[in-house]
């Protein structure tokens, strides 16, 4: 078992492995709006130069719909370790709310234990995918043709993420110690 400084060392690099998973996906997210807006400029630049001289330019950012599905997939898997950490999911307590604090832990330890096998399930197959992704040199079918181990495994990552995170709140569920996205639900119920 942890103890003491090797436990808060733990605790560190798991809340800064959710935070930089986290991160990772703002920074998709900021670069779907790059393709966009690029697109977007080129798009008013044909307009304009159509509207001045008759002739639109042609201005296209290459596979740029595809790219930016690309990032949405990454910045989706990339942030559900933080956001499930954080308490930022998606969680219906009101039957939760209503069992005697015992029945709750143990609801709480059945759905930690699920999402683990479940996510660690996702995680694997993910993986797997990637990996036969590069082994078959799949590539994506758009102007740009792009390796899809590429834009998958940052899906198989945040899978990873979230079955370490899941395993995390496990633990923690198991020793009776109050979960993380727990707080935030007494914090959203008391200002209620």
């Amino acid at each position: 078992p942890l103890r003491g400084r090797n436990r808060r060392t733990l605790r560190k690099a798991l809340d800064r492995l959710y935070a930089v998973s986290g991160a990772i996906g703002a920074f998709f997210i900021v670069a779907i709006c790059v393709v966009v807006l690029i697109q977007v400029g080129f798009n008013i630049v044909d307009r304009v130069a159509q509207a001045t001289t008759g002739t639109a330019i042609g201005l296209v950012l290459p596979s740029y719909a595809e790219f930016a599905g690309f990032f949405l997939a990454a910045a989706t898997f990339f942030a559900l370790a933080d956001t499930l950490q954080s308490g930022n999911h998606i969680r219906v307590t009101l039957v939760l709310q209503t069992f005697p604090p015992r029945v709750r832990a143990a609801a709480e330890i059945f759905c930690c234990a699920v999402g683990l096998v479940t996510s660690a399930f996702f995680a694997y197959w993910a993986g797997f995918l990637v990996y036969e992704s590069w082994l078959f040199g799949d590539l994506s079918p758009g102007i740009v043709a792009v390796p899809l181990w590429i834009p998958q495994l940052p899906m198989a990552l945040g899978l990873v993420c979230l079955t370490i995170c899941f395993l995390d709140l496990f633990i923690q569920a198991v020793r009776g110690r109050e979960l993380s996205y727990a707080r935030t639900d007494d914090t959203e119920t008391s200002a209620e």
